[in-house]
C-alpha cells in the first residue's frame, strides 16, 4: 500500500486499496471456483477456464467490436459492459451444465468433453472475426485479452464483491457436502448425499464466479490450476475447509505480490496474466505427463 508513494496518502491509500481489494476478491473466486470444478468432475487438471469460459469472454468481447463498432463499444459504459458480459457467460455456462440435471458420471463426461469441443470452436469463431475487423479496431480486443489488475472501476468492484460474496459464502456452507462427494459418487450416495442437486449447486456457484470476475477484470486461464495445486502441495489434506482458505491464500499472495513485483521492479514490462498463464501452462503439462505415467 505504502511501496514508493510519492504522493499524499490520502490519495494513495484509497487509490491503491481499490487495486488491492479487486486482487484479493479475484484471488478467492478463482481459486473457489477452481476447487469446486474440480470437486464435482473428480478431476484435479480440469478447471473452468480449460472448459472454454475464457475463450467465451474474448469472443463476447470480438463479436460486439465486429457487429457494433470498435468506437460503439469503446463508447459503452463500464457498468454495462460488465452486466452484459456476465449475464452472457452465466447463462452460458448453466446451459451448459444443464447437462447434469439427470445425474449419472456419463453425463458429466459429456459435460466436459463438450465444453472442450465449444471452448476450441469460441476461439475458431474469435479468430476469424478478428482477421475481419479493422486493424485499428483490433487494439481494443488485444487490450481485453488479458486480465488489468493495475485499473479497477470502485462502482464494478461494488457489484463484483456483493455477487462473488454470497457465492462464497454459500460454497463454505457446502464444505462437509463436498468432503463426502470427494470420496466419490458410489460412496456419496451411501452416505444419503443427494448428489446430482449437490452437483448443480456447486456448477451454478463455480458460474457466477468465475463469469463475475472475469467480466470484473479479464481472463486468467491457468490461475485456479496453479494456485489450487500448490494449495494441495502446501496443505495436503482433504477437507474442504483447509483446501477452500489454503488455495484463496495462495492465490491472493500470487496476485499481490507479483503485481508488487512486475510493478515496481519489471516496470510494468508485462502483464501479470501472461507470467500467469505461462507458469501454469507449464504445470498442466507436468500433470498431463504425471498422469499419463501413473
Amino acid at each position: 500500500m505504502t511501496i514508493g508513494a510519492r504522493g499524499p496518502l490520502s490519495f494513495v491509500i484509497p487509490f491503491r486499496g481499490g487495486k488491492l481489494a479487486a486482487l484479493i476478491l479475484i484471488g478467492v473466486s478463482v481459486s473457489t471456483s477452481t476447487v469446486l470444478f474440480q470437486t464435482v468432475s473428480q478431476n484435479r487438471i480440469l478447471t473452468p477456464s480449460i472448459m472454454g469460459f475464457d475463450a467465451l469472454y474474448v469472443m463476447i468481447l470480438t463479436g460486439a467490436v465486429f457487429f457494433l463498432g470498435g468506437m460503439t463499444v469503446a463508447g459503452l459504459s463500464d457498468q454495462i459492459t460488465f452486466a452484459v458480459t456476465a449475464c452472457a457467460m452465466t447463462l452460458a455456462a448453466l446451459a451448459l451444465f444443464s447437462t447434469l440435471l439427470r445425474s449419472g458420471q456419463n453425463n458429466l463426461l459429456r459435460m466436459i468433453l463438450t465444453g472442450i469441443v465449444l471452448g476450441a470452436l469460441f476461439r475458431s469463431l474469435t479468430d476469424f472475426m478478428q482477421r475481419l475487423i479493422d486493424p485499428n479496431e483490433f487494439a481494443i480486443i488485444q487490450g481485453a485479452s488479458y486480465a488489468r489488475f493495475s485499473h479497477v472501476e470502485v462502482d464494478l468492484l461494488l457489484i463484483a464483491t456483493v455477487l462473488c460474496g454470497l457465492a462464497l459464502v454459500m460454497t463454505w456452507r457446502m464444505r462437509f457436502a463436498l468432503d463426502v462427494m470427494a470420496l466419490g459418487r458410489e460412496a456419496a450416495v451411501n452416505l444419503g448425499l443427494d448428489v446430482g442437486r449437490l452437483q448443480m449447486r456447486a456448477l451454478i456457484l463455480t458460474a457466477v464466479l468465475v463469469a463475475v470476475s472475469t467480466a470484473l477484470v479479464g481472463p486468467v486461464a491457468f490461475l485456479g490450476l496453479l494456485v489450487v495445486s500448490l494449495a494441495r502441495l502446501v496443505t495436503p489434506v482433504e477437507r474442504h475447509g483447509v483446501i477452500l482458505v489454503s488455495a484463496g491464500l495462495i492465490s491472493t499472495i500470487t496476485l499481490i505480490g507479483g503485481q508488487t513485483v512486475l510493478e515496481r521492479v519489471f516496470k510494468l514490462s508485462t502483464p501479470l496474466s501472461v507470467v500467469i498463464d505461462l507458469l501454469g501452462g507449464v504445470l498442466f503439462l507436468i500433470l498431463l505427463l504425471k498422469g499419463r505415467h501413473r
